[in-house]
């Protein structure tokens, strides 16, 4: 089956003072439409500056990305970014920051109407429209990347593009936001990639994890597969065998990155679970 995007031969170098830094080297991906890839990895692996890459906010110094046969060469409303801070306008209420993404993609498209509709209709999918005319100081910050979610989603974008969507936020917040992707994903068929340091997140959300090396010259080490049926239960999951299984797969590669780490530095630590995941937060 042909594949829906495409990252092909990837290298990425920035100039710096003390020369040329290749943050990438060799970066080959291949997505199906509607799938969920998560991307994991140390700090400094170039997650980031693959999603950037793909979103067009970043040119690769060799190869490129081929989203549905057409190159990637810049932004572009197919493409939707949520950020692990919200970018929300302060000044604007959650209906307003939304409409702002609506009426830049939709603005020859759709009536007055049918443009107040639509931005209902995409606070409704995350949850939000109880609060549509409250400004972001208002509202907690579950509910304020709620929002970015929604604007994103309110751009019908192809690629839905996820920079650590739940970093900031506390345990529980993050277990409700994670349930209601699940639901959305489901609902709208979006192809996502998504950044994340949790590994029972990616887990949980994901067709397949994506392992980065260490950089420089970072590239992919690993791929994962995640064949778990669908809707996921985390509760159900946690004392499923091939859940665990997988699991133990992705800290041990960190692990062992880790470890590598440690021997070009010479440091050394005696690592667990916990501990591997504060490392590559």
């Amino acid at each position: 089956m042909k594949s829906f995007l495409e990252i092909s031969h990837i290298d990425m170098v920035f100039e710096t003072p003390k020369g040329p830094f290749t943050a990438l080297k060799s970066v080959d991906l291949k997505i199906n439409k509607g799938e969920f890839i998560s991307l994991i990895g140390h700090s400094g692996c170039g997650k980031s500056t693959v999603l950037n890459i793909v979103a067009g906010l970043l040119k690769a110094t060799m190869g490129g990305v081929i989203i549905n046969d057409k190159e990637v060469t810049t932004p572009g409303p197919e493409r939707a970014v949520v950020f692990q801070n919200h970018s929300l306008l302060p000044w604007l209420t959650a209906y307003q920051n939304v409409e702002l993404a609506v009426k830049q993609v939709f603005h020859k498209t759709k009536s007055k109407a049918e443009i107040r509709d639509w931005i209902e209709h995409n606070l409704k999918l995350v949850h939000m429209d109880h609060a549509m005319h409250k400004r972001p100081d208002e509202i907690s910050g579950g509910m304020k990347q709620r929002v970015g979610i929604a604007r994103a989603l309110s751009m019908q974008p192809e690629v839905l593009l996820m920079d650590e969507p739940f970093g900031a936020l506390d345990a529980l917040t993050r277990a409700h936001m994670q349930d209601s992707l699940m639901e959305i994903q489901d609902e709208l068929k979006n192809t996502v990639i998504m950044i994340t340091h949790d590994v029972d997140e990616a887990v949980l959300l994901s067709d397949r994890i994506v392992m980065m090396t260490n950089g420089p010259a970072a590239t992919i080490g690993e791929i994962q597969e995640v064949n778990l049926a669908r809707p996921r239960n985390r509760v159900a999951l946690s004392n499923d065998p091939e859940y665990n299984e997988i699991r133990s797969n992705v800290l041990t590669f960190l692990y062992e990155k880790q470890r590598k780490i440690e021997t070009i530095t010479g440091k050394q630590s005696t690592l667990d679970e916990t501990e591997i995941k504060e490392q590559i937060a």
